[in-house]
């Protein structure tokens, strides 16, 4: 019997979708990276959604709340750089599989007690309750760990698709994540104990999805680095030969961060105070603003092929920035909603940009080390401003923190374009590749954005070719 053609097109369809999402090159250290992203990213859209929202249940004043966060940037930013520091020198592995354990320490935490002082603990320690909504993008300071090994295992050019597919399955799982938030059933004006046991399934669930990447992550086979077989008893070492780039992502990520925390950790704090509704409703809309903003990372490598990879994180910044205003003007849940919805499409963007540019313009012996120094004075001004949200919430008004972070991520965009388009660092050489060692050296202001550009050209083109294999450019199968 002849095959249906409405099958074979259905099978092949399928078949575009699979290798849009999960690509024929992506080995198998990058398919584990991901499943282990996936598992790690529901378990941070439930607490991001949850957290604070349990601590209001249970007592706690938006200032207390503030403080709490501050804590966990602190200890976050702390862990981050030491990790970062030490996965140059140790390896990348031993953290991926440890740090998601210390999450899953920090679930059953809160699940179980009351206990001030060991909420506080927990939070820090197992990085609890950060994320920003329906972001869920940070998974925790082992991050800069897991961008380096997504960078020793993924050439140059493929970089932007990988973190590109990494972004994809964490709003996945942040989808997912956001429907699990419906496991919390409460009630108007509970009791601290009751509010326990309601939001009890929640934190095990996050608990449990935090011990599935930890185990995932030992599956991993790290590739061997002479670099750090050389290196591996000296301790730390600070990143030198990366400074040119260091010291520009050290400016632009601390107005990026101080915008952050003032309105990242709240989302869900605040559209419950401003519209009265529970975690259910929020988490259906973090599922709703998720499912529609899966393809805007896949996306990321063909929007900076055109624009330059530099200029598109600089709209992403200031669109971003913008959006916030008509977010907190908004009369209705669902008109917010709906802005937010638009402003994560395009936040989805520029996330696999900014890890993808951050990396190339670390030296390949230091990129855990820039991934995680570039963002450690940002931890510090986004602890001080998430402090100061919470002042603003009790103090001022529920508007006042976002405003405030509208202005600062429009700032931060043109940070950006004056830093590393009017006087940008090289990237490393291309002798990279044929294993002479690269070296960071000021570009002439001429050459603006012109690695990143030509970076990107050469993903998208990379991505869209596979010897040996069918394989497509994923934008092929995406609506615009």
């Amino acid at each position: 019997m002849p095959r249906q053609p409405g099958v074979r097109v259905q099978r092949l369809s399928v078949r575009r979708i699979w290798l849009a999402v999960l690509p024929a090159w992506a080995d198998r250290n990058l398919r584990v990276i991901l499943a282990a992203r996936l598992a790690m990213s529901v378990g941070r859209a439930i607490a991001a959604i949850v957290t604070a929202l349990y601590l209001d249940a249970i007592g706690f004043s938006a200032l207390e709340i503030g403080a709490l966060f501050v804590g966990v940037t602190v200890v976050s930013a702390l862990m981050s750089s030491t990790i970062g520091l030490l996965a140059d020198r140790w390896g990348r592995k031993p953290f991926l599989v440890a740090v998601p354990f210390l999450a899953a320490v920090a679930g059953l935490v809160f699940a179980e007690l009351r206990v001030t002082a060991l909420l506080f603990i927990a939070a820090a320690v197992g990085t609890f309750g950060r994320g920003s909504g329906a972001g869920a993008g940070n998974i925790g300071p082992y991050q800069p760990a897991e961008a380096a090994l997504v960078a020793d295992i993924v050439s140059g050019a493929r970089r932007p698709a990988a973190f590109g597919r990494i972004a994809f399955f964490s709003t996945l799982g942040a989808l997912i994540g956001g429907l699990l938030a419906e496991l919390v059933r409460t009630t108007p004006h509970m009791s601290a104990v009751q509010a326990t046991a309601a939001y009890r399934p929640a934190f095990l669930a996050a608990a449990v999805l935090a011990v599935v990447a930890g185990l995932l992550a030992l599956l991993l086979r790290e590739p061997p680095s002479a670099a750090r077989q050389k290196d591996e008893r000296r301790g730390f070492r600070w990143p030198r030969r990366s400074w040119p780039a260091l010291w520009r992502f050290w400016v632009t990520n601390s107005t990026n961060g101080a915008g952050i925390g003032l309105f990242g950790p709240f989302v869900s704090y605040w559209l419950y105070r401003r519209y009265g509704v529970g975690p259910g409703t929020i988490g259906l809309l973090f599922a709703v603003v998720n499912l529609g903003s899966l393809a805007s990372a896949l996306a990321a490598a063909r929007i900076a092929r055109r624009i330059g990879t530099i200029r598109a994180i600089m709209a992403v910044r200031a669109l971003g920035g913008a959006l916030l205003v008509p977010i907190v003007l908004a009369p209705a849940f669902w008109i917010a909603g709906a802005v937010y919805f638009v402003r994560m499409m395009i936040q989805r963007v520029g996330l696999p940009l900014r890890q993808s540019f951050t990396l190339d313009m670390a030296h390949p012996d230091e990129r855990a080390s820039v991934a995680a120094l570039s963002n450690l004075p940002a931890q510090a001004t986004m602890a001080g401003s998430q402090a100061m949200a919470g002042y603003l919430f009790d103090e001022v008004s529920l508007a006042a923190p976002f405003e405030l972070a509208a202005v600062l991520q429009v700032a931060n965009a043109a940070l950006y374009g004056l830093l590393f388009i009017l006087r940008p660092p090289r990237p490393p050489v291309s002798a990279e590749v044929e294993g002479a060692e690269p070296e960071l050296v000021p570009a002439d202001s001429g050459a603006a954005g012109a690695g990143s550009v030509d970076a990107a050209a050469a993903a998208a083109a990379a991505d869209a070719m596979v010897v040996g294999a069918t394989e497509i450019e994923p934008p092929d199968i995406l609506p615009g």
